[in-house]
């Protein structure tokens, strides 16, 4: 079955929706699954949904793309749609795959979504690695690192961020996003969520309480009441 990738649009006015939602259809492979006019709702829906490609304008009221973007550096691909010429360097330095000017025809849509594709075969295709399993790929300190997910000890949510604990780093890498939006991603059968701000991996528990968890680096992790049923499955 040919992979369908989600589109969310986000503009603060309804003829550019229209225009890119007409764009979209012409294409088997592309879904348009959600419509955002304004940053603060484009904010929501990324945090509730899943998308692979967003369409994104930069001259919206409260939170500008250009803003958006910053605040959600391992957001979807991104599409930039704008009327305006001056927020080029800094769409592509927040990692825009393509800044379309409009109005924007269909030849140029088709030459970004190409842009796209390639780019999300080539960054599925880095994040598997036979030999040692699945790579996660983040923005931290302003470069993008890779992860690798048998390397992780666990996972502690500080809000809008988290703080990634690894084997092989002495310290933890900071990155913006949610437990949600990484439990998705990690998909392995060896990380399960402990407590409201707490994944592990259960390879790296080394002693295992009513209440909490010591893992391999010797930190102490609180076990929620909601969620001691399913610990005890693994042991």
């Amino acid at each position: 079955m040919e992979f369908t990738y989600r589109c969310l649009i986000i503009d603060d006015e309804s003829p550019a929706h229209k225009a890119l939602a007409s764009h979209i259809a012409k294409f088997d492979d592309l879904e348009h699954s959600g419509s955002a006019f304004s940053g603060m709702e484009a904010l929501k829906m990324l945090n509730e949904n899943k998308y692979d490609i967003i369409f994104l304008d930069i001259n919206m009221p409260v939170i500008s793309g250009v803003e958006l973007m910053e605040s959600q550096p391992n957001r979807p691909l991104t599409i930039v749609t704008t009327a305006y010429s001056d927020f080029a360097l800094s769409a592509y330095q927040n990692d825009a795959i393509d800044y379309l000017m409009k109005p924007i025809s269909f030849e140029k849509f088709s030459k970004a979504i190409e842009k796209a594709k390639t780019f999300y075969s080539g960054n599925n295709a880095k994040k598997e690695n036979n030999a040692c399993g699945k790579v996660l790929s983040y923005r931290a300190n302003g470069q993008m690192i890779d992860i690798l997910l048998s390397d992780i000890i666990y996972i502690e949510s500080l809000g809008n961020y988290m703080k990634l604990y690894s084997t092989r780093l002495k310290s933890p890498t900071i990155i913006y996003g949610s437990l949600a939006s990484i439990n998705d991603e990690i998909d392995n059968a060896d990380f399960i969520q402990v407590h409201r701000s707490y994944i592990v991996n259960t390879r790296e528990i080394t002693t295992v309480t009513y209440k909490t968890l010591t893992m391999s680096n010797a930190e102490i992790i609180p076990v929620g009441r909601k969620y001691q049923i399913l610990l005890d499955s693994f042991f």
